[in-house]
C-alpha cells in the first residue's frame, strides 16, 4: 500500500499540489485524470523523490520516503516517464535488458537473457529485439520502455501517458498486460491518462486532479459523470455505460446537444 498525507508541493508563488492525500491498494490500477498543467507528472515525481514536497509524507508498506535513502527507495520502483527520446546506440533487446540494471554484469546470464526476450514476445516486439533503438517510431519507444519497465518486477509501477503515441492494437496490448500484470504481482500500478474512457475500462480507482487538488477518486462507474467532467474539464458530457457497466464519456459540441439512440 502507498500512502500519500497532506502533500504540498510549491514553487514561489505557483501552487502545484495542496494537500493532497491518498492511498493506494496493492493489486490494482490506480489512473490519474485531469486537465494540462493541473500537476499530474508533477505528483508522480515527488512519489518517485526527483522534487522534495514542502509539506506531508509518503509511505510505502508503512515505510517513509526519506531523501538520504533515495537510492533504496528507488530500487520498488518501475518508471516509464512522459519523454519518450531514447538517443543512445543501443538495441532494443539492451535497453530491455537495462531493467534489471543491478543484475546484468561483464558476462550475461541466461535467465536474464531468456526474461527479456520473453517481454519483447508478450508485446509483440521480438522481432525488433536487435534493432538500434533510434530508428524506432514514437510509439514504438513507449513499448520497448515498458518492456523494461515489466523486467523489474517492481512493487510501485508508475506510468506517465504510457499510450499517448500508441495505435489502438498496441494500446490494448500495453494496458492488458499493466492488468494482468498488477494483479498477478501485487503491484501498485499508477498511471496517467488523458482518455477518459481508457481511464474508465482500465482504472480500478480513479483520481481526479484540478488546480494542484484532489478533487475526486474512487471507482470509475461513481467519478465519471456529466457534472464532474463538466467540472474538471469545462465541457459538456454525456456519459453512458456499456454491457459490462463501464461508463463511456462523450463530449458534446458547443451548440450540439442531440443525445445518443
Amino acid at each position: 500500500m502507498l500512502e500519500v498525507n497532506n502533500l504540498r508541493l510549491a514553487f514561489d508563488d505557483l501552487v502545484l499540489a495542496d494537500d493532497i492525500s491518498f492511498r493506494l491498494d496493492s493489486g490494482q490500477t490506480h489512473v490519474i485524470i485531469g486537465p494540462n498543467g493541473t500537476g499530474k507528472s508533477t505528483l508522480l515525481k515527488t512519489l518517485f523523490g526527483d522534487l522534495q514536497p514542502q509539506q506531508g509524507e509518503v509511505r510505502f508498506e508503512g515505510e517513509l520516503l526519506n531523501r538520504k535513502h533515495l537510492g533504496e527507495w528507488r530500487q520498488r520502483f518501475g518508471y516509464m516517464p512522459q519523454d519518450i527520446r531514447l538517443d543512445v546506440g543501443l538495441s532494443v533487446l539492451e535497453v530491455v535488458l537495462l531493467g534489471q540494471l543491478d543484475a546484468l554484469s561483464l558476462k550475461l546470464g541466461n535467465r536474464l537473457l531468456e526474461a527479456a526476450l520473453e517481454a519483447l514476445d508478450q508485446i509483440g516486439l521480438l522481432h525488433l529485439a536487435s534493432r538500434d533503438v533510434r530508428t524506432l517510431s514514437g510509439g514504438q519507444c513507449q513499448m520497448v520502455l515498458f518492456a523494461q519497465a515489466l523486467m523489474r518486477q517492481p512493487k510501485i509501477l508508475m506510468l506517465d501517458e504510457p499510450v499517448s503515441a500508441l495505435d489502438l492494437h498496441f494500446q490494448q496490448v500495453l494496458l492488458d498486460h499493466l492488468d494482468k500484470n498488477t494483479k498477478q504481482h501485487g503491484w501498485v500500478s499508477i498511471m496517467i491518462l488523458h482518455d477518459l474512457n481508457l481511464a474508465a475500462q482500465y482504472a480500478d480507482n480513479l483520481l481526479v486532479l484540478k488546480e494542484g487538488k484532489l478533487v475526486a477518486q474512487g471507482a470509475p462507474k461513481d467519478i465519471l459523470t456529466p457534472e464532474i467532467v463538466h467540472e474538471v474539464y469545462g465541457v459538456a458530457a454525456e456519459v453512458m455505460q456499456d454491457s459490462a457497466g463501464v461508463p463511456f464519456v462523450r463530449t458534446q459540441r458547443n451548440g450540439h446537444h442531440a443525445s445518443l439512440k
